[in-house]
């Protein structure tokens, strides 16, 4: 047996626990225990007798002493429940008892760590590599053993703040006690514990205490309880707590609270100012900041792990199972499009004046970025089915974020903000989740230092980027190397603040929203050929925004009708700006029965309904010229492709090797799995060969991994309509963030699609 295995063998032991401190903290543990099927015996010693004996009573403990010294020898684990300024005392015993504390896993569940800590190097010069300190996020107004609840940590977080050189035995026993209580166990460090738990603890509860202890002291104080509405009894309701351990964590904790205090009563003094001068945009800007940060951080925690101060990472993974064949009919609408929902919201808080914004994309990409702009001052009221009411700032009305800039996994809201806040007289910095921090930010960050701007970045060029705020922009003109709406828009956004002319010209043409949409705000923008260009400057305007339906997301349920027998569907209200439909010029190439129905310009961009019957299709060589154009709609064009009768061919598509996954792997890898003949061509295409006009399914079944590919997903459940065997697809999470209901439209056109696991679905631009 290799150590690594002897150690996770004896942390698989059931262990000797000791419970110092039989509360409700140290009995909820044992009942915990108890209810998982702990095998190990479990003592407790505590200065009460009477709780030892309820707690032998109710079958939590099998042995107790109200002398540490009778029971700490013979515990493999030991547990430390007691007030935090209690706990040198305690340690000083230990040490008397067990020197070091070799051979013994100790932890605490103290809510401060720097107060244990720093105890601990008092008693022991060190903190001992067996000493691993914790803290259980959970708890009640109750006390006592008689309190204890099995369900007490189940789904709640445990913090670990382990040490560099902590004991890997210890900490795997401590981790695994917990466990098996249901808690989610996370490590991260002393310092950032105290103050984390000081803003979201420590803090709510010294209001709570105070509000109760204020208003307890008027003389209207019994109607004042009496009347009390479900909000008063709600936030109070903490103030009900053990005063004497809140005493303890206040002074163990005290700077980490006072410093969070004073960002309180900051705060608290600027809606005060605004609340006496009757200023409804500053009120309306603070609560809609509190309401919507609420609800964004609350989506994202439920589904989540703690990773850094400002981001997290998906838990739960989404399946996909869709059973072969199917239909692919009706009338459906597809959600906005993010492109434009991403915009509206950064030229609507940029303008002078009240945008209203309908047919907003809900997705969380979206929230994130409307989110950005609350944390910078910008009043937003809604979204509400769709709706957002924008009360611009101007140019320079944005003020500073508290901290990093999160967007979440979106390119797109990265490579845009960079350009825009450029320009800031701030300093900002942008983040993003584990996804989006492996793309590359170079091809922004680069061309903006060569207007001026001061960027930092990652290693090779990744996420976080720090902005330097208050460096002079000049133009420039920008011949990108690559075709890129992303990099286009960033520059002009730039170049709104930039001095004289900003000049960008593209390989090949792109998406054009922002060019658009900075027209219909008042900002002109020139365009010769493959050139467009802005002077900085000037001012927008605010301007009404309808959203059009997303086309990206409108390509799969295309394709679906594309390639199913019997198909016919309309797609309504999608956006047909000619920088977007190469996904419609090219299925029409290869036959597509596709019409546009009702042709019409709503907010400067053209819409229509997109009607689509089944046809045979026929493989070709994909034009240069629609490659930029049909970017993102190539994982739902190749199962298109792999339907058709002959090779379809595609070159010049290097700009998917570096999206969300390299989707020309991803898609050869699914190929491979369900039996599509094809080959990839360099870095920059594939062939695939398709077996269209044969009866029957067009290939097989299988297992996919979409890499957390939000198109490879829907691509492949799409390809389920001609599949002969079931096709399941892993790692479909992020489907949600642009596409929120996928799944239930592909059940309305019918599609045999079940889902496993919580839905949370993303989708970028080029």
């Amino acid at each position: 047996m290799t150590d690594a295995e002897a150690t996770t063998a004896r942390a698989e032991a059931p262990p000797g626990l000791l419970i110092v401190g039989l509360g409700l903290i140290g009995g909820s543990l044992a009942a915990g225990l108890r209810a998982s099927g702990f095998g190990g015996r479990i003592t407790a010693c505590d200065p009460d007798a009477g709780e030892l004996r309820r707690g032998l009573d109710m079958g939590l403990i099998d042995a107790g002493s109200t002398r540490l010294a009778e029971l700490a020898p013979a515990a493999d684990v030991i547990v430390l429940a007691v007030p935090v300024l209690a706990m040198e005392g305690l340690l000083a015993e230990l040490d008397a008892l067990n020197p070091g504390l070799k051979g013994q896993a100790v932890t605490d569940v103290g809510s401060t760590k720097a107060t244990v800590r720093d105890a601990a190097r008092r008693v022991f010069g060190r903190v001992p590599p067996t000493l691993v300190l914790g803290h259980p996020i959970a708890g009640s107004e109750k006390s006592g053993v008689a309190a204890a609840d099995p369900e007490l940590y189940a789904g709640h977080n445990v913090l670990l703040t382990p040490e560099a050189d902590t004991d890997a035995e210890a900490l795997a026993r401590v981790r695994a006690l917990w466990q098996a209580c249901g808690a989610r166990v996370l490590e991260m460090d002393v310092e950032r514990h105290d103050a984390v738990l000081a803003q979201t603890s420590h803090l709510p509860h010294l209001l709570a205490f105070s509000l109760v202890d204020t208003l307890a002291r008027q003389d209207a104080r019994l109607d004042i309880f009496r009347y009390a509405a479900g909000g008063f009894r709600d936030f109070t309701r903490i103030a009900g707590s053990d005063p004497v351990m809140w005493r303890d964590i206040f002074t163990a904790n005290r700077d980490a609270v006072l410093a969070s205090l004073d960002d309180f009563e900051a705060g608290l003094a600027r809606l005060r100012a605004a609340v006496e001068a009757g200023d409804g945009d500053a009120m309306l800007a603070a609560f809609g900041r509190a309401s919507h940060a609420r609800r964004y951080f609350e989506s994202l925690l439920n589904k989540t792990s703690y990773q850094t101060e400002y981001a997290m990472q998906s838990q739960s993974q989404v399946t996909y199972r869709v059973r072969p064949g199917g239909s692919a009919r009706g009338r459906v609408r597809v959600p906005g499009d993010k492109s434009i929902s991403h915009r509206s919201i950064m030229l609507g808080a940029l303008a002078e004046g009240v945008t209203t914004v309908t047919g907003f994309l809900e997705g969380e990409d979206s929230l994130a970025t409307l989110q950005a702009f609350r944390e910078m001052g910008v009043a937003i009221e809604g979204p509400s089915q769709g709706r957002v009411v924008i009360h611009g700032v101007g140019l320079h009305g944005l003020k500073a974020p508290s901290g990093p800039i999160y967007v979440g996994n979106s390119g797109t809201a990265m490579r845009l903000f960079a350009g825009l806040l450029a320009g800031q007289s701030f300093t900002s910095e942008l983040a993003g989740d584990d996804s989006l921090t492996k793309r590359p930010m170079n091809r922004v960050a680069e061309p903006l230092r060569a207007m001026g701007a001061l960027i930092d970045t990652a290693e090779g060029g990744r996420p976080p980027l720090t902005i330097h705020g208050g460096t002079p922009l000049a133009g420039l003109y920008y011949d990108m190397p690559v075709a890129s709406a992303q990099v286009k828009s960033c520059l002009l956004l730039a170049g709104l603040y930039a001095e004289g002319e900003t000049r960008v010209r593209e390989p090949a043409p792109t998406r054009d929203h922002t060019e658009r949409m900075l027209g219909g705000f008042g900002y002109p923008v020139a365009r010769d050929g493959d050139t467009c260009w802005l002077e900085g400057g000037r001012r927008l305007t605010a301007s009404p925004i309808d959203v059009p339906a997303d086309i990206s997301s409108a390509a799969f349920f295309m394709v679906a009708a594309a390639i199913t027998p019997g198909s016919d569907l309309t797609l309504e209200h999608v956006g047909i700006n000619p920088t977007r439909t190469g996904v419609i010029n090219v299925l029409k190439l290869m036959g597509a029965d596709l019409e546009l129905i009702d042709e019409r310009e709503v907010g400067g961009e053209p819409v229509a309904e997109v009607r689509v019957r089944y046809a045979p299709l026929t493989g070709i060589d994909i034009p240069a010229e629609q490659v930029a154009l049909a970017i993102d709609e190539f994982p739902a064009l190749f199962i298109a492709a792999a339907n058709a009768a002959g090779t379809t061919r595609l070159r010049g598509a290097a700009e998917l090797r570096v999206k969300e996954s390299d989707r020309l792997a991803a898609m050869a890898d699914g190929f491979a799995t369900i039996g599509v003949e094809h080959s990839l061509h360099d870095d920059d295409g594939i062939d695939i060969v398709g077996r269209g006009g044969a009866e029957g399914p067009s290939y097989g079944g299988g297992r996919i991994d979409s890499l957390g590919d939000h198109r490879i997903a829907m691509a492949f459940a799409v390809a389920a309509l001609r599949a002969g065997e079931e096709v399941v697809i892993d790692n479909c999470g992020n489907v949600a963030t642009s596409f929120p209901n996928f799944t239930e439209l592909a059940r309305r056109i019918g599609m045999g699609l079940e889902v496993q696991g919580p839905e949370t679905e993303s989708h970028h631009e080029p």
